[in-house]
């Protein structure tokens, strides 16, 4: 049975715009044979049940993210699969460590460098995924992906490399001072400084800030490569390989305009540099453009022969439908929240959701109160005001307003009925007191 691995598009010269999609390709290329596995790059995340790439597809199982797909491949070659089976336990505790620190610092950096850094995502990354996706993804994924890194990052206490939010610090600032009556009227004026202003500020502030965060990075990669042609294993690589060389990809190929984290990389650790180059050109190809993946019918002797490419299938109306319906869904409060209480359960539920039996258990079990909660606080709501509508009407305060717009022509009005109006009024305001 033939896999396919569905996966981000290429961009920057690379397979892919994703570090989790580039480590999965590497993988597959180091230990599956060529005739085994067909790459797609679908760059569609709703072609998983998990929404979620990179996502293998083995008949009807679908199975996302790394290190579910690398248990999934060693059960279902038996062993045959696994690129680590030769470590000996210490090298297995170094592979898990190493593994979990490249993928927690390196994710961040990527962030920083291309979804943070506000000019190296408008002059750069935002095109990249605009190559990759079919309408109306094109327009509504990139602004997902943009926040998702905004707010992992958050805690870096770099959101300054954000010109936007740079932008909008200051005129909040300016509007909240001119609202106290700080700046007198005759001089606001709210200046607009260029990218170039702001890019030198940002520089000058940060500048120590990543210096120490690309040197935690760079330094023990660097130490533990030493002078091996891989970091565990003299002779073979290992899942460490695979990672490092995605997110060490990611940080040194791009041609960003701001390129803070290739410098810092190429003269911190010359090492990692030689390393990245050597495993890009035999595992993922010196230069891969999007015309290979999406058409499939490339010959360019630059890419590289180990990825079987395999042309993804145009959308469909009913996939467009259904992208569009999600949007909605996702932008509508209520049904938002729905969904993903919906989708926490069923990922806490998938056999290889990477929790024990407990784990999914515990969490479906939080996914669902959470759910109910929220339809009990609906119910209450609906309740609440179906009550009040139907005290206005047995005290008389709507009977009253109809009663008012059919008083026929030329009637006196009741002048009494004003009284009594003001004092059901009252009565409503106590009721609402109440609830």
């Amino acid at each position: 049975m033939l896999l396919e691995l569905h996966v981000w598009g290429p961009a920057f010269s690379l397979p892919s715009i994703d570090a989790q999609c580039l480590a999965t390709m590497t993988y597959f290329s180091l230990v599956l044979p060529k005739d085994a596995w067909v790459l797609v790059a679908s760059s569609d995340p709703s072609v998983s049940p998990t929404n979620e790439l990179p996502a293998l597809r083995s008949g009807a199982t679908w199975v996302s993210r790394f290190r579910n797909i690398v248990d999934y491949l060693r059960q279902y070659s038996g062993g045959e699969w696994d690129l680590d089976r030769d470590l000996t336990g210490g090298e297995r505790a170094d592979n898990i460590a190493f593994s979990s620190f490249v993928e927690s610092r390196g994710q961040s950096l990527v962030d920083l460098s291309l979804y943070v850094s506000s000019q190296n995502y408008w002059d750069k990354t935002s095109p990249a995924y605009g190559a990759i996706l079919q309408w109306p993804n094109q327009w509504i994924l990139p602004p997902k992906i943009h926040a998702q890194a905004k707010l992992r990052t958050e805690h870096l206490g770099l959101s300054s490399l954000d010109l936007e939010a740079i932008r909008e610090q200051k005129d909040r600032e300016h509007s909240a001072a001119v609202a106290a009556g700080k700046i007198p009227k005759t001089l606001i004026r709210n200046p607009r400084e260029t990218v170039s202003t702001l890019l030198s500020k940002t520089s000058q502030q940060n500048q120590f800030r990543l210096e120490a965060l690309t040197a935690e990075f760079f330094e023990p990669l660097e130490s533990l490569l030493g002078h091996q042609p891989y970091f565990l294993s003299p002779d073979r690589p290992t899942t460490l390989d695979c990672l490092a060389l995605a997110y060490l990809s990611l940080a040194d190929i791009p041609d960003l305009p701001f390129s803070w984290l290739r410098d810092a990389m190429r003269s911190k650790a010359p090492g990692l540099t030689a390393y990245t180059d050597r495993m890009r050109r035999h595992h993922l190809g010196l230069e891969v453009k999007v015309i290979d993946a999406l058409s499939a019918t490339s010959t360019s002797s630059t890419s590289s022969p180990s990825l079987p490419w395999q042309a993804p299938e145009r959308a469909s109306f009913a996939t467009l439908g259904k992208t569009l319906y999600d949007t909605l869904a996702d932008s509508t409060p209520i049904l938002k929240h729905i969904r993903l209480n919906n989708r926490l359960r069923e990922a806490a539920l998938a056999p290889h959701s990477g929790l024990s039996g407990k784990e999914s258990k515990a969490v479906s079990a939080y996914a669902l109160a959470r759910k109910h909660d929220l339809y009990l606080s609906i119910g209450s709501v609906v309740v609440s005001l179906a009550a009040l509508v139907g005290y206005m009407a047995h005290i008389g305060l709507v009977g009253f307003s109809l009663a008012e717009q059919e008083v026929p022509s030329g009637t006196d009005p009741d002048p009494d009925a004003d009284i009594d109006a003001v004092v059901d009024a009252g009565q409503v305001g106590d009721f609402l007191s109440m609830l």
